[in-house]
């Protein structure tokens, strides 16, 4: 069998040829290697800028496209050695042996003298690369521009949470009881956790745990979610027996939140992926909570949608998701500047097209985990330029970034996710 570096670098090769992104799902969740694997692979996607910088130094000339899986089993071996507690000798060999699994042993030789020249030379190549932004921060350059524009004196935190691991996060069902209680049932079990910041259904367990650990979890008792996304539901504030749309639905956390909130709701959930809306009914089945799930484009409103207008909408748009990159890192190598204004363009469609579906005093709250202005107060202010009928409702959060309009969570290493709201209201009158 494979040993963990050969089976990551599999894993790696379709992100590092831009054919997709980092997908575990094919690795079983009872198999021994796949902590490993995972830690290999995500590990790898935070530092990969740098890691590339490093790789392009260390071989003489560039790897084909169809060695990809060569060039992530290199990345994977500096990985180790910078930034896990792996000795340099496990590292070299284990790294090397996996080209001879992986049919390629002319590779052998290449990476067995890049990652020992990397060790003999580690300091006058770590010197020498000092103060490249790129290399510095682990982040691509058009990124650390925006940040650095948009955000000049939070840069360097938010570069430091993109590279972090993220924490573990749920959100206790207040329906079925308090936090409290909960978090003693998590003492009782041996997992230590701290109550959130913001909001009053959130706890953040001191290390990560495997749901299965999780009292109550297949109960419904707790979800996993960011504490930054729990926000939606607080913030929207849909309540009483009325018509809500959850517009961009999957997996279904803030739809089954919604639901936690105020179980009177009538929630219809659209979402345009007919494999992700599968998560969306099990998240809720298992939350013991019903809604009118549909796959449908929510922009197409034609395809879908009954003329009864929601008294709230929940628009989670698509976005850069510069917001969570430390969740998703695959991100630093899959976006580019030109994917922003394709997001736009898509926000402000969404935006447009739900509009007409928001009843008179009606609430739609904007999201996204995104941190780039571009995809957030731009994109609101745009819509709502000339709209008579549109009123702006002001966040007050303590720690939000005030925007105009809405409010920013920026990522922070040890607490919550990059998020972007913006609560609107379609006026009674006009």
């Amino acid at each position: 069998m494979q040993n963990a570096r050969a089976r990551a670098s599999l894993q790696l090769a379709p992100v590092l040829r831009k054919q997709s992104a980092l997908n575990l799902d094919s690795i079983d969740l009872e198999d021994p290697d796949r902590g490993l694997i995972s830690e290999l692979c995500y590990g790898t996607l935070r530092y990969l800028p740098a890691l590339e910088i490093l790789a392009e130094k260390l071989l003489h000339k560039g790897l084909k496209e169809k060695d990809a899986d060569v060039l992530a089993l290199l990345l994977i071996g500096l990985y180790q050695i910078r930034h896990l507690r792996v000795s340099d000798h496990a590292a070299v060999s284990e790294t090397v042996q996996a080209a001879k699994q992986l049919k390629k042993p002319w590779a052998t030789s290449l990476l067995n003298g890049a990652l020992r020249n990397y060790l003999r030379e580690k300091e006058p190549i770590e010197a020498e690369l000092s103060g490249n932004k790129v290399f510095d921060s682990a982040h691509p350059q058009w990124l650390i521009n925006s940040i650095e524009r948009q955000w000049p004196t939070q840069a360097d935190q938010i570069f430091t949470a993109g590279n972090s691991r993220p924490p573990m996060t749920l959100r206790v069902n207040l329906q079925r009881g308090d936090r409290a209680s909960f978090m003693a049932k998590l003492t009782e079990v041996g997992i230590g956790a701290s109550a959130g910041q913001t909001c009053e259904s959130a706890v953040q367990l001191d290390s990560p745990a495997g749901v299965h650990r999780i009292p109550g979890f297949e109960e419904g008792l707790a979800s996993v979610q960011d504490e930054g996304a729990q926000l939606a539901a607080y913030l929207l504030d849909a309540t009483g027996a009325c018509p809500v749309l959850d517009a961009c639905a999957a997996p279904g956390g803030k739809s089954g939140h919604l639901l936690e909130y105020c179980s009177d709701i009538d929630l219809v959930a659209l979402d345009i992926d007919e494999n992700r809306i599968s998560r969306v009914r099990e998240n809720l089945d298992r939350l013991k909570y019903s809604a009118e799930i549909q796959v449908a484009d929510a922009s197409q409103t034609d395809t879908w949608w009954s003329t009864q207008c929601f008294d709230y909408i929940l628009l989670d748009v698509p976005c850069s998701g510069s917001g969570v990159i430390r969740r998703h890192p695959d991100i630093k190598h899959l976006r580019t500047p030109e994917d922003i204004s394709g997001f736009r363009e898509r926000q402000i469609e969404l935006l447009n097209a739900l509009w007409p579906t928001l009843a008179p005093g009606g609430k739609l709250l904007y999201i996204t985990c995104s941190i780039l202005k571009s995809e957030n107060q731009d994109v609101v202010n745009h819509f709502a330029r000339d709209r008579v009928d549109l009123e702006h409702i002001p966040i007050k959060l303590e720690g939000a970034i005030q925007c105009d309009p809405g409010i920013q969570l920026l990522p922070m290493a040890e607490r919550q996710d990059g998020f972007y709201y913006a609560l609107i209201a379609k006026r009674s009158e006009v």
